[in-house]
């Protein structure tokens, strides 16, 4: 262990604390949600939800919930660094612009315009996205432009343009409210998605919407659905090609939009006939019981208004575009679409994952929702006026990265996003960013995994706060973000950055942007050059736009073609589809087959996704206590029988590893997870963990239409790891990472926490104790042959600096009852004594693990108020504690504890 450092305090920010709030929108998923932001005049910020926002009307999820929490500088870049002699050096703005610029100009006359590249996030404003775009596309001319949007949507955008001819999105989020039915495939939106959710879930109060929840495993969304279908890896599209079977069958079709405004149904047809013949192939392949595919089909066919909502779980795979297509050719074929309650409905995962691809923020986009044609070069060329446009598609992330590693590409700017901890392979990304001739990165923190990759400049961005500009959610309303802190250090915007570097490489005319209002009016100009209609992005009413008009802007659902234009707006009802015929395309899936085999080596398949609390690679919400008490450790699901098979308990400590890499994490077992199957989320990086990073083990084939990766059927094994003993480290001040086999950072009131296990016993981890906490006033209890150490260190004022317990594992200390004694004062002799004994003086009991994150509510309140009041429902829990009455993603578990079964420790 390194010496502990002090953790930094906020800098004060110069806003004084104002009366009116910031309207602003909040930075997570797709969902759009509107933020009220009220600065406190010390660098952090009160949120609620903005009730005037249509996206959310005044709710937020847990995540938006606590984003006041995550507003601090203690983990932030503040100032341009250059590598100089080997090590990073803080350097100027102008010498670390001239530093990228400089290297982009003698990579393309030494190697030619394919030898550089952007990698860029949904994390970006979409001003940001298009300054990227226009730089590298019209400037530099390389297409080798991607993002991590790639990663969660990109094959939604392929199904959209196969069978629409654009990347629409047809329906709005009122659908949900209008709907006789809602399908979920592969979507846990009651945690990814929980502001949806809700209101879902009022619309089943309200009118009785039925809800079908179609995933590999049983998560909160799938309790409590009516009818809950669990499709094996890959399957989606044989369980919807059969649904059109049953459809066309059933008199369930409708023959007259078929004919006025598709092409390829019989193709159609007859491929899902070859496909799913009849209902008990569906059920063998798919795994689902052929009754309750049955009921599925009847309630479709039965239902006039239907909501398919799909998300990662259909995206993140090797056949995505297929499942989309099969999911959209059933709207098609029975005319449920752009009509209110009724379409296809994209999740998207991102915040701006929607505004980056309406500026082509995908290697194969242009910017306005154009490809590649020669038209549409020559018309971004013309508007831009382009002296170097990229001609052609560009790599996307993963053959991006193959390319980095293969030397093909030498030059790579990083904005807003940690590719060694997100990819597929993330080891061998890791090695490869690590290799590279010339790597530039912008980022607003100071520490990742990409940002260990030996950078060559670092460039300190805006974080949520402090950045000015729009996002657009999945219901394509676009959004301004606000700022509402102050520039820190010596941060900047994104698209600043960019533009100077286009400057710096002789284009100061193309770049001469004073302001984000400014690159949002060329960007909505571009929408609507030569547009007439032809192009379904469209917002060029929004192009004349004053600096004043830009700063009020309310939110907007595109196409806005004129001024003025307002309301939901929906596409394709009566056709008008944006193909050459203006016809919808029917397409024929291909017979899915998993993208890798399990055998002997490999025999459990592993999918990926994210949990309720936390956000991508956690650099934002790993700060918030709260989020964290919720599941503080990396974990892995894993079904009853398969793990009595392999000797795995609940809570041992499990390494999974496939042909590419292993981590090891926390079992959790549950019969919610399918046989043969392994769930582990991918929110853990080594900046907060040993050996969590999952996507190290994702094997990574793509789709061949969207070149999105798969994610959700990696070929593992899973064995027990044996540790002698397990537990916590307490501390005020900001350590490194203990000496220890195993451990994870966890954010604590007061300062950090570390769960920890190894086979090193009490004796060491007292010598570790004093090598950290040597000058400290120290109390200790000690006992070698029950393998129990316990230790506490106190400043000056009698404050607790550390507290480390260690034990035999099957008696591991827990921290929940001793964690609050950060924020205490000086203790006294008793206080003293009940922190080593693992509990807080005058605490009857440990509180137990948190359920609802929104309002810190843990188990032990919970489940006295259901013993004391046995007829206690969710609305009694809420009236009473709270918990559940925000975003309601905790509801399930409420239920589950209400209904005796046990809440996940």
């Amino acid at each position: 262990m390194n010496a502990p450092v002090p953790l930094p305090r906020a800098e004060a920010a110069s806003i004084a604390v104002v009366d009116t709030a910031v309207r602003t929108t909040c930075p997570y998923c797709g969902v759009g949600c509107g933020v009220l932001a009220s600065p406190d005049g010390a660098g952090g910020a009160g949120i609620a939800g903005d009730p005037e926002h249509p996206a959310n009307r005044g709710r937020l999820c847990s995540k938006g919930s606590a984003l006041g929490e995550t507003v601090g500088l203690s983990t932030r870049l503040l100032a341009p660094m250059m590598r100089i002699d080997g090590a990073l050096t803080r350097a100027s703005w102008d010498a670390a612009l001239g530093a990228i610029a400089d290297a982009f100009r003698a990579t393309v006359a030494a190697h030619g315009p394919d030898s550089v590249a952007l990698y860029l996030s949904g994390q970006l404003l979409t001003e940001d996205y298009y300054a990227a775009n226009k730089l590298a596309k019209g400037f530099l001319g390389t297409a080798n432009v991607d993002t991590n949007s790639r990663l969660c949507m990109a094959s939604s955008v392929a199904g959209h343009k196969r069978a629409f001819g654009s990347d629409t999105v047809p329906g709005v989020y009122a659908d949900l409210d209008e709907a006789d039915l809602v399908v979920l495939v592969g979507s846990n939106a009651a945690w990814c998605h929980p502001v949806l959710f809700r209101r879902l879930e009022a619309a089943r109060a309200r009118r009785g919407t039925k809800l079908v929840v179609i995933d590999p495993r049983r998560t909160a969304t799938a309790e409590e659905a009516e009818l809950f279908l669990p499709v094996a890896p890959g399957m989606d599209s044989v369980l919807f090609a059969g649904l059109l079977v049953h459809l066309a069958e059933a008199d369930g079709l409708a023959p007259d939009y078929i004919r006025a405004h598709t092409s390829g149904f019989d193709a159609a047809l007859a491929g899902a006939r070859a496909l799913a013949p009849d209902l008990a192939t569906v059920a063998l392949r798919t795994g689902v019981p052929a009754a309750d595919i049955a009921r599925f089909y009847a309630l479709f066919a039965a239902s006039e208004r239907v909501v398919t909502c799909y998300s990662q779980g259909v995206n993140q795979s090797a056949q995505g575009t297929d499942k989309v297509g099969a999911i959209i050719n059933c709207h098609l074929a029975t005319g449920r679409i752009g009509r209110p309650g009724m379409g296809p409905f994209s999740l998207t995962g991102q915040p701006n994952a929607m505004g980056g691809r309406e500026v082509g923020g995908l290697a194969n986009q242009l910017a306005a929702h154009m490809g590649f044609s020669a038209a549409e070069v020559d018309r971004v060329r013309r508007f831009w006026g382009a002296p170097n446009m990229a001609t052609r598609e560009g790599l996307k992330a993963v053959d991006m990265m193959r390319a980095v590693a293969e030397g093909r590409i030498k030059a790579l700017w990083v904005l807003g996003t940690n590719p060694a901890v997100s990819l597929p392979r993330a080891d061998a990304v890791r090695e490869a960013l690590s290799r590279l001739d010339f790597l530039a990165i912008s980022d607003n923190v100071r520490a990742s995994d990409t940002l260990a990759c030996r950078p060559h400049v670092l460039l300190p961005a805006l974080a949520w706060g402090e950045k000015d500009g729009t996002v657009t959610n999945s219901e394509r309303r676009i959004s301004r973000q606000r700022a509402f802190l102050d520039p820190p250090g010596e941060a900047q915007p994104d698209w600043w950055a960019m533009a100077q570097v286009g400057r710096r490489l002789g284009y100061g005319a193309a770049f001469g942007w004073r302001s984000v209002a400014e690159v949002f009016r060329e960007h909505a100009a571009l929408s609507g050059f030569e547009n007439e209609g032809s192009r379904d992005f469209d917002i060029g009413g929004l192009a004349g736009l004053d600096d004043d008009a830009f700063d009020v802007m309310t939110p907007q659902q595109w196409p806005v073609r004129e001024p003025g234009e307002a309301g939901d707006k929906r596409f394709f009802a009566e056709g008008g589809f944006f193909t050459p015929d203006r016809r919808a395309r029917f397409i024929v899936p291909a017979p899915p087959a998993p993208a890798a085999r399990t055998d002997a080596a490999f025999p459990l398949r592993l999918n990926t996704g994210r949990i309720r609390d936390q956000w991508h690679t956690m650099t934002r919400t790993g700060l918030s206590p709260r989020l964290a008490g919720h599941l503080p450790a990396p974990f892995a699901e894993m079904h009853p029988a398969d793990a009595q098979a392999l000797g795995i308990a609940s809570g041992d400590l499990v390494r999974l590893a496939s042909s590419h890499g292993a981590v090891v994490l926390e079992a959790r077992i549950t019969d919610g997870q399918r046989r043969g199957e392994v769930f582990a989320p991918i929110h853990w990086s080594g900046a907060n963990a040993a050996e969590a990073r999952v996507n190290a083990l994702v094997e990574g084939a793509t789709d061949p239409f969207s070149g999105q990766p798969e994610s959700k059927a990696t070929p593992v094994r899973a064995e027990r790891v044996t540790m002698r003993f397990r537990g916590f480290l307490l501390a005020r001040t900001s350590l490194a990472p203990p000496v220890a086999a195993w451990w994870t950072r966890v954010a604590v009131e007061g300062g950090e926490g570390w769960l920890i296990a190894d086979d090193d016993g009490p004796l060491a981890w007292r010598e570790r104790m004093a090598a950290l906490f040597g000058g400290c006033e120290r109390s200790e209890f000690l006992d070698v042959d029950g393998g129990i150490y316990r230790g506490a260190a106190y400043d000056t004022e009698g404050r607790l600096e550390a507290l480390l317990s260690v034990g035999p594992v099957e008696d591991a200390p827990d921290w929940t009852a001793v964690k609050g004694l950060l924020t205490a004062g000086g203790l006294g002799a008793a206080e003293r004594r009940a922190a080593l004994a693992g509990r807080m003086a005058g605490a009857a009991a440990a509180c137990g693990p948190l359920v609802c994150s929104c309002f810190g509510v843990p188990l032990d309140p919970i489940r006295a108020l259901v013993e004391a009041e046995p007829g206690a429902d969710v609305a009694r829990i809420g009236a009473v504690l709270k918990a559940g009455t925000n975003c309601g993603s905790c509801v399930p578990e409420l239920k589950r504890l209400i209904a005796g079964m046990a809440v996940p420790a």
